[in-house]
């Protein structure tokens, strides 16, 4: 009898898998489930979880075409791998919506020429072969603000090694600071940012675009000292071995937390909640975590952090009106 499915590391470690598991069973008609769940290094209750979702899949957002894969608990069938591997066709409006948005890829600012070359090239591909039906994505396009005018100007400081003056918003301490930096690089992952050095800090940092209310670019060369640069395409966040510690419990509501944070471990808690032990550079950034976690979660430690959110949380009440505005300690940051 099957259990119930474990919980995924995350949803991009389970899209992966899956990718790779709908090759692998084209190949192996009838494969076993422990066989299958040995091959990938996951228990057969995580495979199953696996298995459930595949049929949700296929070749068309429409809904036709989609994967007739089963299993009775011993093997593994796919009963039409034949008609989900025949060549894709693009319908006018799919053909449409990808045009489309690679040419308005292609015009970002910050895009290397070698990348925008390579994505015309495709785009040109795609535009042949999808002939009469890509006939509407020539009278249509996107443009991309990349927050205004700052954009341009760490560019510009990057590629003339110049250093950058900025007033910046932090919503973490909600205040408005000056900041001298050394621009690195520009990162995308969900908004811009820009990493750089920043003089105030005398650290690494990473900056908003959206978030910067002033920018001037300075007479001063950019003289970042000499750092490893980080893979930020699993997270942005990436906290080092010698930041500071801080404990969270979550409850139920609350175990996306270990989804979306970087953390060195998570412990079951006997009312199906986690006790979350993670690091970062900027603790204090974790009190707008325990604001939005309500009584979902709180933060154990340390306790100065503890006792900042506790009181923030009288302070937000404090501005309702009537009985709601009466503090009675919500689990959520104490």
């Amino acid at each position: 009898m099957v259990g119930k499915p474990a919980r995924p590391a995350n949803a991009i470690d389970q899209t992966r898998r899956m990718l790779s598991l709908v090759t692998y069973l084209r190949e192996r008609p009838g494969a076993r489930v422990e066989d299958v769940a040995r091959a990938f290094g996951i228990t057969e209750d995580e495979l199953i979880s696996d298995l459930d979702v595949l049929p949700l899949c296929g070749t068309s957002f429409r809904g036709g075409d989609l994967l007739d894969i089963d299993t009775d608990g011993d093997r593994i069938w796919w009963h039409n791998p034949d008609d989900v591997a025949e060549p894709l066709r693009l319908a006018a409006d799919e053909a449409t919506a990808l045009l489309v948005a690679a040419r308005a890829v292609s015009t970002l600012p910050g895009l290397r020429e070698g990348d925008r070359q390579a994505l015309l090239r495709a785009t040109a591909k795609v535009e042949a072969a999808a002939g009469e039906a890509a006939g509407a994505s020539s009278r249509l396009s996107v443009t991309f603000e990349s927050e205004g005018g700052v954009f341009a100007d760490v560019d510009r400081a990057i590629s003339e090694r110049r250093r950058l003056w900025i007033r910046y918003y932090s919503p973490a301490r909600d205040e408005v600071t000056e900041r001298e930096i050394d621009p690195i690089r520009l990162v995308s992952v969900g908004h811009t940012y820009v990493e750089a050095w920043c003089r105030r800090s005398e650290a690494r940092r990473t900056f908003r675009l959206d978030r910067v209310a002033e920018i001037k670019i300075l007479d001063e060369p950019s003289a970042p000292p000499e750092i490893e640069l980080r893979d930020l395409s699993e997270a942005l966040v990436q906290p080092a071995a010698e930041d500071p510690e801080v404990v969270v419990e979550v409850g139920p509501g609350g175990r996306w937390v270990a989804e979306y944070y970087p953390h060195d471990s998570a412990d079951e808690l006997p009312d199906g909640g986690l006790r979350i032990t993670l690091r970062s550079p900027d603790p204090a950034s974790l009190r707008r975590l325990a604001l939005r976690l309500g009584r979902d979660g709180r933060i154990v430690s340390p306790q100065d952090l503890a006792d900042r959110a506790r009181q923030a949380a009288r302070e937000a009440l404090a501005a309702y009106d009537g009985p709601q505005a009466v503090y009675d300690g919500p689990r959520g940051v104490e």
